[in-house]
């Protein structure tokens, strides 16, 4: 299992709308409308990192209001 930090600038005004769409998509552990340079953030989850790429572009860069993402996906050192 592949987890990742999904950082997300929006249009203004659409964080908490972009937020309540992304929390529903399959994959997806958490998303958190917060302040700062980002957002949204979310957290998310796929089998592989392929699979976890194929979401980013396929569903969550689709919802509307996104301008940015910036996916960090989650090591163990």
């Amino acid at each position: 299992m592949v987890q990742a930090y999904i950082l997300i600038q929006t249009e203004v005004g659409k964080a908490s709308t972009v937020a309540e769409a992304i929390g529903k998509l399959t994959g997806v552990i958490q998303a958190e409308d917060v302040t700062g340079p980002y957002d949204v953030i979310v957290r998310a989850q796929a089998e592989t990192v392929d699979e976890l790429g194929r979401m980013v572009v396929a569903k969550v860069q689709q919802v509307d209001g996104i301008t940015r993402t910036l996916t960090c996906p989650v090591v163990h050192l």
